[in-house]
């Protein structure tokens, strides 16, 4: 076996993609503290229960797991950083009112997933505790989509949903943690032949209620309208329709904010229902099949750490982004010569302190990068060493 051959789905990132990924990250961060959130790093192994809570089967399967050899307890290797965010505000800041957190770290899962190439990405995203309010989710959207904007992505198309509409729908209606899996699949897929067969075993309001949510996708005013009358209106219930005014509401803001982005609804777009509690929303680009970033409110993921908070958020793979961005990492750079002299030396100092980058190369050597193109050189004129333009490139 080849030493340097890696792990199916697992990737090195060279120089100039790395480059690009960390000033990318940089500007998010920056961009998130800018609006008071602050930065957490959670570890990158915990014990499983904790990583796994309020998550559903999703993202145990896609965990990889080890056992601890100082304690014999099961560890996993985090796919998320949602629930590991919501411990720390739940159980390690406790504080009282709103809380801002924003996040970067590797996350690695079992199998590629269908948004990405490979096992081991890049999360990043932001988090806002204890505002139940759709400011909270009005913040979240916006913060994406300015997101998208930094990384130079113009053509955005923005998804909305809300887990409240299903609440409302099945509201009389008991089932088991198994049927829910498979409603969830049957609504995701909208496979509605084998959703009406399934739907057979619920009341008949409810059946059709179900069958309705496959066609309530499209144009966001278009689907608000027939969502309350028509052939596919839904239940004229309180859940249902306080989750349809959210998202009328939201609509309302986004569109003032920027009336750029295409918005649409998909009433069966569920991923994420497990823990999902309220609006969510996808974020697509045109040379993307699956969606570039994903959020919602999830109120009750922190339960089990004593704290049920009201949360909302949003996170994105920052490898895809920066793949995907049309910035350039490309740095301009000054060539010296690699020589010992203290007025060079010094020289080279003082550049460097100014934000320069200074390349040291020896003579007759040449100098190859991906992410540094040396336009300028450092010459000795009489005593001094002064910068000019690179007479030529070597």
């Amino acid at each position: 076996m080849n030493r340097w051959l890696l792990p199916e789905d697992i990737a090195d990132i060279l120089p100039a993609e790395a480059a690009k990924v960390e000033a990318l990250r940089r500007l998010l961060l920056d961009l998130y503290q800018s609006y008071g959130y602050e930065l957490v790093t959670p570890p990158l192994i915990e014990f499983l229960d904790s990583l796994l809570t309020g998550t559903g089967s999703d993202l145990n399967l896609q965990t990889f797991k080890l056992v601890d050899q100082l304690s014999g307890r099961t560890l996993g290797l985090r796919a998320d950083m949602t629930p590991q965010v919501a411990r720390i505000d739940a159980h390690l800041l406790n504080r009282d009112g709103v809380t801002r957190l924003c996040y970067a770290g590797s996350v690695v899962h079992a199998r590629a997933s269908i948004t990405s190439s490979s096992r081991e990405e890049l999360q990043v995203g932001a988090e806002i505790y204890g505002c139940a309010s759709l400011d909270a989710d009005f913040e979240a959207i916006s913060l994406l989509l300015q997101t998208l904007r930094l990384a130079g992505l113009e053509r955005v198309y923005l998804d909305l949903s809300h887990a409240g509409v299903l609440a409302g729908i099945l509201e009389d209606v008991s089932l088991t943690p198994e049927q829910m899996e498979t409603l969830y699949a049957l609504l995701q897929s909208k496979d509605r032949p084998s959703l009406a067969t399934w739907s057979q075993a619920v009341p008949t309001d409810c059946a059709k209620a179900l069958l309705a949510l496959t066609h309530l996708n499209g144009p966001s005013n278009e689907v608000l309208k027939k969502a309350r009358k028509g052939e596919f209106a839904l239940p004229n219930n309180l859940k249902v329709q306080e989750s349809l005014l959210q998202l009328e509401a939201l609509l309302t803001s986004i569109a003032e904010l920027d009336p750029v982005t295409e918005i649409s609804i998909d009433l069966a777009d569920l991923r994420g229902y497990q823990y999902h509690t309220g609006v969510m929303f996808a974020a697509y680009i045109a040379d993307l099949a699956q969606p570039i970033a994903r959020g919602g409110r999830y109120d009750q993921v922190g339960a089990a750490f004593g704290r049920a908070r009201p949360a909302t958020g949003f996170s994105l793979d920052l490898l895809t982004l920066a793949s995907l961005s049309m910035a350039s990492a490309l740095r301009l750079a000054i060539r010296a010569p690699w020589v010992h002299d203290p007025a060079l030396e010094a020289q080279i100092i003082q550049l460097r302190q100014a934000g320069e980058v200074v390349i040291q190369v020896r003579e007759g050597e040449g100098f190859f990068s991906t992410q540094y193109q040396c336009d300028r050189e450092l010459v000795r004129q009489d005593k001094n060493w002064v910068v000019t333009p690179l007479r030529s490139v070597k």
